[in-house]
């Protein structure tokens, strides 16, 4: 097997605004449903909240100093909405542009080649107050934004991101309860599909408009890689994966997504011009992935006319099996082959180039003192967890796959949603009562791994 990467292939690692940067109430910055929902009693474990999380926003100099010292060719962070847009039909708030323009001048200034995510779920409060994602108008917001990103970065950015993970925003978001807003509709999910599906069109465009082809277009979607009987397989393929993939990349619904879903739902939301609107042609398919699936049918009736809170409408007849093991702390299998499997997949039916956008685990990190005052983590689960799903990677290009990335999750320890920070995932290990960074074994490996551009 191949054990160096490709010439050009880019090694990174990714983060998130309401997961590092804190200071929410400075800069301009208004709420956003991630604030409203980490101070509602009982959503978020511990009562936790964004509001400082790792202090990035003043401590980014000193951030971007570590993945210097990483080596990484690329960095993936995002840009909050209510740091630039904080006032709804208002104007754009200089100083929040300014701060992710310095930020990205920095990043140049260093050899890192910025990788924006213009939307990874902080959606200002002003649009979720009037129903978020399954307000339609939500998705012209988000065109607008983007264009006003664009035209303030333009070309300095290597590769704009137009959505992260849009079935945690619109099936765990509104379907489920498990993320902000958490209305727990079941199928009153799928209009937040269609309208985020209309969002990532409309801000394609207004990139594009601002840009042209000067820097590259994405869109990361956490696809399910499910395994077990093939018609629990082929439901949850319609549902979670290819109701983001076939209008993005193939300008329709797949026709079998009505049929599962008829009673359920009458997709009337989606309009005449929307899919043309939908289909842009992106350069590049970011694919977050962690874990595999196992999966059965059941006896339960199909079609129940049901709202309850579900994440999988219209696979309510379908159970999700225990796994073998080992498993991460977030309870989630480590399947290294199912990366590679999902890559191939992905590669063979669409035939778009591929980066891996997010790839981590989370596991007990505990922090040590040696007798001179150095302090280490020996994460030696996570260097494993990295080494292999690298070589999944690997295997994915020998088999063909034009895989032109690999981003770590995360750079650092941070606000993992509806865990709060129970869940340590990065790199870099922070100490949340002094926001010390310290570089766990992991960042010392993958520092290696990227000089030597290989295994």
């Amino acid at each position: 097997m191949t054990t160096t990467f490709p010439e050009g292939f880019l090694f990174g690692t990714s983060t998130a605004s309401y997961q590092i940067e804190g200071a929410v109430n400075e800069g301009g910055r208004c709420p956003s449903i991630w604030d409203t929902y980490s101070h509602t009693p009982g959503k978020v474990l511990n009562s936790d909240t964004g509001d400082i999380a790792c202090d990035s926003y003043h401590r980014w100099q000193e951030d971007i100093a570590m993945l210097a010292d990483l080596g990484v060719d690329a960095y993936r962070f995002s840009v909050a909405m209510p740091r630039v847009m904080p006032v709804e039909n208002g104007a754009p708030n200089a100083e929040g542009l300014d701060y992710y323009e310095r930020f990205v001048d920095m990043l140049l200034a260093k050899g890192i080649a910025p990788i924006v995510t213009l939307y990874h779920w902080d959606l200002p409060q002003y649009l979720g107050d009037k129903n978020g994602w399954l307000n339609r108008e939500t998705a012209y917001r988000l065109g607008e934004y983007a264009g006003i990103v664009a035209g303030r970065l333009g070309d300095r950015v290597h590769t704009y991101i137009t959505l992260n993970e849009p079935w945690c925003s619109s099936y765990l978001s509104y379907g489920g309860t498990e993320h902000a807003p958490g209305l727990g509709l079941g199928p009153g999910a799928f209009p937040a599909v269609h309208h985020l599906n209309l969002a990532h069109g409309l801000m394609c465009q207004a990139v594009r408009a601002e840009v042209g082809e000067a820097a590259d277009l994405s869109v990361t979607l956490n696809l399910q890689m499910n395994r077990g009987d093939a018609d629990a397989v082929h439901r949850l393929d319609l549902i979670a994966n290819r109701a983001f993939l076939d209008p993005m990349l193939r300008g329709y619904y797949p026709d079998e997504l009505f049929a599962i879903t008829h009673g359920i739902c009458d997709w009337n939301f989606v309009q005449d011009g929307d899919l043309e609107q939908i289909h842009q042609p992106i350069d590049v398919l970011g694919i977050n992935y962690y874990s595999t699936n196992l999966l059965a049918m059941s006896d339960r009736p199909q079609f129940p006319q049901s709202t309850e809170a579900s994440t999988n409408p219209g696979a309510s007849d379908v159970d999700f099996l225990p796994t073998e093991g080992p498993h991460t702390e977030m309870g989630w299998n480590i399947d290294p082959k199912g990366l590679t499997d999902l890559l191939v997949r992905v590669w063979d039916d669409y035939r778009l180039p591929l980066i891996v956008t997010e790839n981590g685990i989370a596991v007990v990190d505990t922090l040590e003192t040696d007798g001179n005052g150095d302090k280490a983590v020996h994460d030696v689960k996570r260097v494993d967890y990295y080494r292999r799903h690298l070589a999944a990677a690997l295997d994915a290009i020998d088999q063909g796959v034009d895989l032109r990335g690999y981003c770590a999750w995360s750079l650092m320890d941070n606000f993992e949603w509806a865990w709060g920070y129970a869940r340590r995932f990065g790199l870099v290990y922070t100490d949340y009562e002094t926001l010390e960074r310290i570089p766990k074994d992991s960042f010392l490996w993958y520092r290696d791994v990227i000089a030597k551009r290989g295994l």
